[in-house]
């Protein structure tokens, strides 16, 4: 780190700290050999569930949970933030899937192994990056303590005591 016009250091504030030491490594990991995993199903017997449910899993959810995941700790954010996490993963993974397997027909190259190909690599460099910012995460998420004066902090009080 440089140093100031009097020789003492900077401080790094926690957040920046927090921001640059990747959170939940276990789960950046999981989530960065799944599709590869799903991959690898493919080749066992044509009709086994071992080869289909690995598959499934994986484009119904595998690359919306790389790019939402990892949140911050999830003790610190309230259940909405949690849910809406939950709630865009499959439908992002979904689009993500339909964008790759379009471009694939539109090139006439669409086979299983490049589609899911392209998947698990799209998957490993996003379980790379840090997550997403969610709007219910960014816009006060996290837990909140009361007001003092014993009223609840919902729009309707104010109204009420007009």
């Amino acid at each position: 780190m440089p140093a100031t016009e009097t020789g003492a250091r900077p401080r790094r504030s926690p957040r920046s700290s927090r921001l640059l030491r990747p959170s939940r490594p276990w789960l950046r990991a999981v989530l960065a050999l799944s599709g590869w995993a799903a991959l690898a199903a493919t080749a066992l017997p044509g009709g086994s569930p071992a080869r289909w449910i690995p598959v499934l899993f994986f484009v119904a959810v595998g690359p919306g949970c790389a790019l939402l995941l990892p949140q911050p700790p999830a003790d610190r954010l309230r259940p909405a933030a949690r849910m809406e996490v939950v709630a865009l993963a499959a439908p992002l993974s979904l689009s993500l899937a339909t964008l790759d397997a379009t471009a694939l027909h539109l090139v006439a190259g669409f086979s299983v192994p490049l589609f899911l190909g392209s998947l698990a690599a799209f998957c490993t460099v996003a379980a790379l990056l840090p997550g997403l910012p969610l709007p219910a995460a960014t816009r006060g998420a996290v837990e909140r303590e009361r007001p003092r004066d014993g009223r609840s902090g919902s729009r309707n009080s104010a109204v009420s005591d007009r």
